[in-house]
């Protein structure tokens, strides 16, 4: 098995869409034979054109350190550049710019899948040449934005909600709702993320109606609570809440669950707490656009971060839920049982995924985001 990893600091501002400096851990020397892994796609590879070894990566900084970087390439030979982004569509945009044709490996969270495949940015991918996809938990299985997964591979999930201090409010949220019933208390130190479907889809839920409603009634009256909430909302920023809620600044924001692991470490008074109403389960995923120059070397970084091991270091560097099943069984049992990264199944039964809704619906949300936003 390989060697233990560097430990990061585990203090770092980390999210799905922030931008970071990568983790200086190096490892050298990994070798997988012992865990019984025939790695027909990870080894060294013939440098038969410029770019055969090397490959560019565009990513969200979370899910890279310089320790992965340096395992892949102590076994294939082959040099990995890592370039990040701050949103799905940052990434999107420079796709559609033609600025994307570097990479031959892109981590779009699951709904922008849907749109990629639409745009036909994407290989469809040989599965004949992915090793390890057995171990993808069964709700991982088939996507909703890509049935089959054709076109993507699950490498992280989590779910929206919400941290607070847990010193200062009492009592503790439960629920939406709770933004609204304590707005007194929490004006102007509460931030909600900048995303349009997770905003208006937290507040639908908070109606009872679904995250993915597509009812003009519905989306109306969602807009209408929220702009009652809004002159008590310091901002809406999907990871510069951070610092300021380990510093007590702010009393209480909606953030993925990857991110409260991380302040939750920095500052134990922080919590997390998944709403009884229900919110998102969203994963990301690896994706190989049609413009990969080494679609060689792409099916083999998946094969690499597949490995149980190596997602099991992942998880324990990097703080975010594996969707891969034989990872999270070898994971330690502190790190396995937290709730912030793997919560029960009851509490899983009530969240849904950000699903696709008609060009029409989406205009719908768009309108309204603007309007609250700007106002």
């Amino acid at each position: 098995m390989p060697p233990p990893l560097p430990s990061p600091n585990l203090t770092r501002n980390r999210s799905r869409r922030a931008f970071l400096q990568a983790a200086t851990g190096v490892v050298s020397g990994l070798t997988l034979s012992s865990c019984g892994w025939t790695l027909a796609e990870v080894r060294p590879l013939q440098q038969s054109a410029r770019t055969a070894n090397e490959l560019r990566i565009y990513t969200w900084s979370s899910y890279i350190d310089d320790a992965l970087l340096e395992g892949f390439r102590a076994q294939t030979g082959v040099k990995v550049i890592a370039d990040t982004f701050d949103s799905n569509e940052t990434m999107l945009a420079a796709f559609q710019a033609g600025k994307g044709a570097a990479y031959s490996i892109i981590y779009p969270s699951d709904y922008t899948v849907a749109k990629m495949i639409e745009l036909k940015l994407l290989q469809q991918l040989d599965l004949s040449r992915i090793q390890g996809l057995e171990n993808i938990l069964p709700r991982f299985q088939s996507s909703v934005h890509d049935p089959g997964n054709r076109y993507h591979v699950p490498i992280s999930w989590g779910t929206t909600g919400l941290i607070y201090n847990s010193a200062k409010l009492n009592p503790a949220p439960t629920d939406w709702s709770y933004l609204w019933t304590h707005q007194q208390t929490l004006s102007r130190r509460m931030t909600l993320i900048n995303d349009t479907r997770e905003v208006m889809g937290a507040t639908l839920r908070s109606l009872g109606y679904s995250y993915n409603s597509s009812n003009p009634q519905e989306i109306k009256q969602a807009y209408e609570k929220l702009t009652l909430l809004k002159p008590a909302i310091a901002s809406f920023t999907t990871d510069a809440w951070r610092d300021q809620l380990i510093a007590g600044d702010l009393l209480i924001a909606m953030g993925y669950s990857a991110d409260a692991m991380a302040v939750t470490l920095a500052n134990p008074a922080l919590k997390y707490a998944i709403p009884s109403s229900g919110t998102s389960l969203w994963s990301d995923t690896m994706v190989i656009p049609k413009t990969a120059p080494n679609p060689d070397v792409a099916y083999a970084w998946i094969n690499y971060v597949l490995q149980p091991s190596v997602a099991v270091q992942m998880t324990e560097r990097l703080n975010f839920a594996t969707p891969n099943q034989s990872a999270h069984d070898q994971l330690p049992a502190p790190l396995r049982d937290n709730e912030i990264l793997f919560p029960s199944e009851n509490l899983l039964t009530k969240c849904e995924g950000i699903a696709p809704v008609k060009e029409a619906t989406t205009e719908l949300y768009e309108k309204y985001w603007t309007q609250l936003s700007s106002s």
